[in-house]
């Protein structure tokens, strides 16, 4: 997924030449906190809302280019670039631009979370295992390996590295939805399995529960 497939073009373009009333009132029309600034169709850079807050409504927006944060992402860009942009600098909106950087659209960041989940496939249906292991151990053609064994494939697959445990965690969504068969052959191999949502996890409350009032009644 590209940073080109979700920008808005349809937002209007502050220069440098404009005046802070008028970024204000875009800012607080649109509901953001930062503005991109243009001089003719280049990008400049971001103006914060508290940077506005600080000088008088007919300050010349030029003037004020100290205060202006250069963060953008490349319209060719990976979207995973622009949620880390978003989330580095606490951005309500991302510029896009081209590579002669003239500011083709922005993305905003309510919408990232969306286009993320979508990303990861946390919208497909099947079951999610978590997996934990040295980082010298991963194998990626074994875990699909064990995966169909158990007539599965993996659908989605992300790893992450605890600085806290120093080891690796590695997050598997499996087409399948009861999944204890999947879980049972990676422990039968000795791979950790921090936890996993399915079916079979509902199913085991069930009965957990129903154990628990089976007690209770003997009683």
């Amino acid at each position: 997924m590209l940073a080109q497939q979700f920008i808005h073009t349809d937002y209007p373009i502050l220069q440098l030449t404009d005046k802070a009333y008028k970024a204000l009132e875009l800012i607080e029309s649109y509901d953001v906190r930062h503005w991109p600034l243009c001089a003719d169709d280049k990008y400049v850079g971001l103006i914060y809302k508290d940077a506005l807050l600080d000088v008088t409504d007919d300050a010349i927006l030029g003037n004020l280019q100290n205060s202006l944060q250069s963060v953008a992402v490349k319209s060719t860009d990976s979207i995973l670039t622009a949620v880390k942009q978003a989330a580095a600098h606490h951005l309500s909106l991302i510029p896009v631009v081209n590579e002669q950087n003239i500011l083709e659209g922005i993305l905003r960041s309510e919408d990232l979370l969306g286009i993320l989940a979508r990303y990861i496939g946390v919208d497909m249906p099947g079951a999610t295992l978590v997996l934990q292991m040295e980082r010298k151990n991963y194998s990626f053609g074994e875990i699909n390996r064990l995966v169909e064994t158990n007539d599965a494939f993996i659908t989605q697959l992300n790893s992450y590295f605890n600085n806290d445990t120093g080891l690796l965690e590695v997050t598997i969504k499996i087409n399948k939805t009861e999944i204890s068969d999947v879980v049972a052959t990676f422990q039968r191999y000795e791979y950790a399995v921090l936890y996993y949502f399915g079916e079979e996890l509902y199913a085991n409350e069930i009965k957990d529960n129903y154990d628990n009032l089976m007690a209770y009644l003997n009683v």
